[in-house]
């Protein structure tokens, strides 16, 4: 453990090294839901609105994962540019194993995600209200998770790719089939009306469904507005996708560090 430990502590120094950028992107962050929030909210459709209780309230808790999701990525950036440099080699040198490397990053790619948050999330309890502490336990525990699966999706992609470039193309892609493919802007209801009239392809209906991002909003919301109602789906899907890719990400990380 005290391995693991060293590596997150390294990674939460480059973290930062950044800190006037970071703060730069927690006030684009407030105010994307100070502004566009309230501006959106006296645009949407007045039965909508009533709906998800104003725009306000229903952008919130995306706000708090979109924070979430681009600083849990960016320890793919860093693990990238490890590999373009081959600094890695250098990490081999340490008197620690590689899978206490490849548990390290990916441990601190979401303990970082957490921490950028917590301002976004402690907002939205400001305006919205404080859940229990069992709700909170369920809220913290389900963000932890996928802020684990984002971390791991990103040192997989990292490691996968040979330029910065291709990583930023990447990365782009993915930032935006899951932002918008998500119910981070638009409740699934709508989504879905869309997909019956059929203006929205079904199968991007059914990834805004069982999109990780959806589910993390979702859950936030299902204690702080009461809609959509929590179920236990939400958090499998969420553990499924964090198993999935912080186990992809390690084998990868693993596999890229190992002498030739």
């Amino acid at each position: 453990m005290m391995g693991i430990f060293h590596i997150i502590e390294y990674d939460f120094r480059n973290f930062f090294r950044y800190k006037w950028w970071l703060a730069g992107l927690i006030s684009m962050n407030l105010a994307d839901l100070f502004v566009m929030a309230i501006v959106y909210n006296k645009m949407v459709d007045p039965e909508l609105a009533r709906q998800i209780m104003g725009y306000f309230s229903f952008f919130a808790p995306g706000v708090t994962i979109l924070g979430l999701f681009a600083s849990a990525f960016m320890i793919g950036r860093e693990v990238n540019m490890e590999v373009r440099r081959e600094i890695h080699y250098y990490m081999l040198s340490l008197p620690l194993s590689r899978i206490e490397l490849a548990l390290g990053r990916l441990l601190a790619g979401g303990l970082r995600g957490m921490m950028y948050m917590s301002p976004l999330l402690l907002t939205t309890f400001a305006f919205l209200g404080i859940p229990s502490p069992f709700q909170l336990l369920i809220i913290l525990a389900a963000l932890f998770l996928l802020a684990m699966g984002i971390s791991g999706l990103s040192i997989a992609i990292a490691v996968s790719t040979s330029s910065f470039e291709k990583f930023v193309t990447a990365r782009g892609l993915v930032y935006y089939v899951l932002f918008f493919c998500s119910t981070i802007f638009y409740p699934l209801s709508l989504i879905q009306s869309l997909g019956e009239e059929g203006i929205m392809p079904q199968p991007l209906v059914t990834l805004a469904a069982i999109n990780p991002l959806s589910n993390g909003a979702d859950i936030i919301r299902s204690f702080l507005l009461g809609i959509p109602a929590f179920t236990l789906d939400m958090v499998m899907n969420l553990a499924l996708f964090s198993a999935l890719f912080a186990t992809t990400a390690i084998f990868a990380y693993m596999k890229i560090i190992q002498r030739t």
